[in-house]
């Protein structure tokens, strides 16, 4: 009966329907139905699908527990190549609906190019492909391509969404920051190449080695590996540690204020979205009352 009816569909009806679930299948992968049961479900499901994947890997690191949970760990892991699998091809499929990628083909090529389908894309297809058992390189490159599944967790974290919104908002300053911090560390590790090199070429060999130094010295690590011990590399050092206190500092103050008003700019947009209603008189409680004199009582 259901095939009757199916046949008995004009193309005009049956690409009607298409897009109706593309357009439901797209808004209940990308959240937007966060208000929609199967939309939290899906939502949750993932999230937890994924964190459980980030778990499976640490334990697949310790040998004798892999030994004992194999049957069960492969079984995980191919459940959740299907899920992951169905996921990526079901938002290739129902990217579409957006007008930028509403080419069947270029619209599709360029959702799949964009930083969270290759996301995406790298947390199954690497197990689509032959690796050796007995090779350790090949193996411990699978289970890093693994652990990496927990970058899609950011699709879901409000706290990323927050933070991409803190680096666009602040990236002039913290590209700025990123040109002084290459700029020192060429200078730095200039001068001490040319301060401590003939004292201890096996430390200093050359240009590039003594950054690693300007480095350790910079973000006030100090691993102690290596060290000046001339006079003018130890001022050098001394000069280059305090610089970097302050270096430091100064793009965590950025992103710090770039976190305040991020929040408050969406504290302000949920508000004006959401408003709180007085049940009495019906108005908005979350504006401050024009004219009012209560707070002068």
């Amino acid at each position: 009966m259901i095939l009757t009816e199916l046949n008995t569909l004009s193309w005009h009806e049956w690409d009607n329907m298409v897009e109706k679930l593309k357009h439901r299948v797209f808004l209940l992968l990308e959240t937007k139905e966060h208000l929609h049961p199967l939309g939290r479900f899906f939502k949750y499901f993932l999230i937890f699908l994924i964190t459980l994947n980030t778990l499976v890997v640490c334990i697949e690191s310790i040998d004798e527990m892999f030994k004992i949970y194999k049957t069960i760990l492969n079984s995980f892991n191919q459940f959740s190549l299907g899920v992951f699998t169905l996921e990526y091809i079901l938002r290739v499929w129902s990217c579409t609906i957006l007008k930028k990628y509403s080419h069947p083909v270029w619209g599709r090529l360029k959702y799949m190019l964009t930083p969270l389908a290759i996301i995406d894309l790298i947390a199954f297809l690497p197990f689509y492909f032959y690796f050796d058992p007995g090779n350790f390189q090949e193996m411990k490159l699978l289970q890093l391509t693994r652990f990496l599944q927990i970058l899609k967790l950011g699709r879901y974290s409000q706290v990323t969404q927050i933070l991409n919104q803190v680096i666009y908002l602040r990236k002039k300053e913290l590209v700025l920051t990123l040109n002084v911090v290459f700029f020192l560390l060429i200078f730095s590790g200039n001068l001490i190449y040319f301060a401590e090199h003939e004292a201890q070429p096996d430390k200093f060999p050359h240009i590039p080695a003594s950054m690693w130094w300007a480095v350790i010295t910079l973000t006030t690590v100090g691993y102690g590996d290596v060290y000046p011990i001339t006079p003018l590399g130890r001022l050098l050092g001394g000069i280059l540690a305090l610089l970097g206190i302050g270096l430091i500092a100064l793009p965590a103050g950025i992103i710090a204020s770039g976190f305040t008003e991020v929040i408050a700019r969406n504290k302000q947009a949920n508000q004006t979205l959401y408003p709180k209603i007085c049940p009495h008189c019906g108005k908005n409680i979350d504006q401050p009352l024009e004219n009012s004199t209560d707070l002068d009582n």
